[in-house]
């Protein structure tokens, strides 16, 4: 599947699209770029969030691009332009983390190492900050993580029931067949088509429209509600990394940021984490709601200082 473009939101170019199969064949969209700049410092892999898609990051990749750094981007299995296996393409479903795990594993193996320059870092965000966590704890391909509002806990916000009680019901439901329907409420339309006012995910009412506006010219890249086995899977996965051991045995050096304002994900989960890392560290981002990278002007701005100089990188004031 090709990239889609608007006025708005143009390809960057250079833009090198595949399809690879996934750990069971399924079917996965991918798209590579090179620097812009010199030297090249490496590749920045960008693991997005639940229902987003690699059009969503262009801007994203502009930015890595003039620092130096070439881009890989990956659309999970079952959201995207990756294949879709259930028969309503807009549930969000997976059997269990395990497929992301083996998914990311594969591409890095078959499309990043073999066609990109090192050292690989890994940038992720929500989902693809939970994936990422997953893999830290021993050897790992990326010299460094960077994970932006990562899935640490669901926040209490999107439970809407205690813990406990959602976590009971996500596994009876389960056990009594019913992982591939919707969460109790959910529905086919994504976040992003609905009105602004009172979204959780930015305050930022350009990028939002942006957003929509992709959704609205490419309707098949948008996800809808996650299945009752998506909320098991999530929920499991969060209950492993909150075990209180888990942070002290993270082996990839590490730099999380939490929003302030997040009601997707818990940043008292993430500062929680981030305390305990041998060899990583957090910045809480105030005023920020959970997608920082779609965040306004001033809030994005902290953010690329903060990357660089984690990265230890200058940019000069004459780069476009």
């Amino acid at each position: 599947m090709s990239l889609i473009a608007l006025a708005i939101n143009p390809v960057p170019s250079g833009a090198v699209t595949l399809m690879f199969d996934g750990y069971d064949g399924t079917k996965l969209r991918a798209a590579l770029w090179e620097p812009t700049r010199g030297p090249t410092k490496g590749t920045v892999c960008v693991f997005p969030g639940r229902g987003e898609y690699i059009e969503k990051y262009f801007e994203v990749v502009a930015d890595l691009r003039r620092r130096g750094y070439a881009v890989a981007v990956l659309d999970w299995r079952g959201q995207g332009g990756s294949e879709r296996k259930l028969a309503n393409p807009r549930k969000g479903h997976v059997i269990g983390f395990t497929e992301y795990d083996r998914d990311a594993a594969i591409f890095m193996r078959d499309v990043v190492v073999p066609s990109c320059p090192a050292p690989f870092i890994g940038l992720g965000h929500s989902l693809g900050g939970n994936v990422l966590l997953r893999g830290a704890q021993s050897t790992s391909v990326f010299s460094r993580m960077i994970l932006v509002s990562p899935m640490i806990q669901i926040h209490d916000q999107q439970l809407r029931n205690p813990r406990r009680l959602v976590r009971a019901y996500s596994e009876l439901a389960c056990l009594a067949g019913l992982a591939t329907a919707y969460v109790k409420g959910g529905a086919d339309e994504p976040e992003e088509t609905h009105d602004f006012d009172g979204n959780v995910l930015t305050s930022d009412y350009v990028r939002w429209s942006r957003n929509k506006a992709i959704l609205e010219q490419a309707p098949e890249l948008g996800l809808g509600s996650p299945t009752i086995g998506w909320l098991r899977s999530a929920l499991r996965s969060c209950a492993m990394l909150q075990k209180p051991d888990y942070p002290k045995y993270v082996a990839v050096p590490m730099l999380m940021f939490a929003a302030g304002s997040d009601q997707v994900v818990s940043p008292q989960a993430i500062e929680d984490f981030a305390v305990d890392l041998k060899i990583g560290g957090h910045i809480v981002m105030p005023g920020s709601r959970h997608e920082i990278l779609q965040e306004n002007d001033e809030i994005r701005q902290r953010f690329w200082a903060a990357f660089d100089a984690y990265m230890g990188i200058e940019i000069p004031s004459s780069v476009p």
